[in-house]
């Protein structure tokens, strides 16, 4: 995009008063403005070969055209930034999530009109959205939909030697895909991973049983005082901080409510720190595609503590923020690319990896 052009936004929603209100929201930023507005994805597409967007909102729940169905064909066609709009309803999570699959950059919950003092957190919220997915790679059909499920590793197929190892893993925008895909190339008998990862917390029960039905680990949303154990992934709900804890020699999740970090409830530095305190060699740290800096300062940390941590490369991320934040204040020991992430993290609890000295 060129400096000092403002982003083109396209609200599609059939809600009069959800676009007006979004539009309230664009239009009052300096570097954004709302070029059209659509009631359903029929008349989407007309606005949208008109006015050429940076960025398209779409509701989760439209009329005349399935959302899912309109954004398959506009990826395939036109592939294009897309924020999705959705309720607070468990299907409107799946049907989010599932457009996150199909090539969504991020989702967000639908605004409340009688939020009152909640709308200016709000309005910051959706336009900081919008800003990292007009920067945003948009990843072609071709990367995320597949004809039939992939097989995932069988339980001891790999001779995994760090068994006291502890792997946590943080991402944001783009994560929901690059977790799937590094999560599913891990066997079952891998060591238990805790992840963060930045979305409303409405959705992660939702995300954490679709990633189940795809892994050969065991995969959850977390609860509080959960005993750690291999197999199993424990993925931090969206709205608590997630962190390891010792009692009696024996590894818990924590969960807290406290203040975001880094703008972020839950926070991937929360998690890093808690293991670089508490786990040190044994802990495994990734950091995956995101906007920003959180997980970078936890991360270094953890490596200072003797960590083994790995980041994700810039070809692969949708955005390169996080890995980038953690590679640039040396907290990475490894840069590796999205397909490949599942299989270094392996080397290295099979002792394939050798650690600096």
């Amino acid at each position: 995009m060129a400096a000092g052009r403002k982003i083109r936004v396209v609200v599609v929603d059939d809600s009069a008063l959800i676009r007006e209100l979004l539009g309230k929201i664009i239009n009052a930023e300096p570097d954004m403005e709302v070029v059209a507005v659509a009631p359903d994805p029929v008349a989407a597409r007309e606005r949208i070969r008109e006015s050429n967007p940076d960025v398209i909102t779409l509701d989760v729940e439209m009329p005349r055209m399935d959302g899912l169905e309109f954004l398959r064909r506009l990826m395939s066609l036109r592939p294009t930034p897309v924020l999705m709009i959705s309720s607070l309803t468990a299907a409107g999570s799946d049907i989010a999530l599932r457009a996150l699959e199909l090539g969504a950059v991020d989702c967000i919950e639908k605004p409340q009109v009688d939020i009152g003092r909640g709308m200016q957190e709000y309005a910051e919220l959706i336009c900081d959205k919008i800003r990292t997915a007009a920067a945003a790679r948009v990843q072609l059909p071709s990367r995320f939909v597949q004809a039939q499920p992939q097989p995932v590793p069988l339980a001891g197929s790999q001779n995994i030697l760090r068994k006291d190892a502890v792997i946590v893993a943080g991402a944001s925008t783009g994560g929901t895909e690059a977790l799937r895909e590094f999560l599913s190339g891990l066997p079952a008998n891998t060591p238990p991973v805790l992840v963060v990862q930045h979305m409303p917390e409405h959705f992660t029960l939702s995300f954490a049983n679709r990633l189940d039905q795809c892994c050969a680990m065991a995969v959850c949303e977390a609860s509080d005082g959960q005993p750690l154990q291999a197999g199993n992934i424990y993925i931090a709900p969206g709205h608590s901080h997630l962190s390891v804890v010792s009692r009696g020699g024996q590894l818990f999740t924590h969960l807290d409510q406290g203040e975001a970090v880094n703008r972020h409830r839950p926070s991937v530095d929360v998690l890093f720190d808690s293991a670089a305190a508490l786990l040190g060699k044994r802990a495994v740290g990734v950091i995956l595609t995101g906007m920003g800096k959180d997980g970078a300062a936890g991360m270094l940390r953890m490596r200072e503590a003797g960590s083994y941590n790995l980041g994700q490369d810039q070809a692969s991320s949708v955005v390169y923020g996080m890995p980038r934040a953690a590679y640039e204040i040396g907290a990475v020991h490894e840069v590796v690319p999205l397909p490949r992430m599942a299989e270094r993290v392996l080397a290295y609890l099979c002792g394939q990896q050798k650690r600096e000295a």
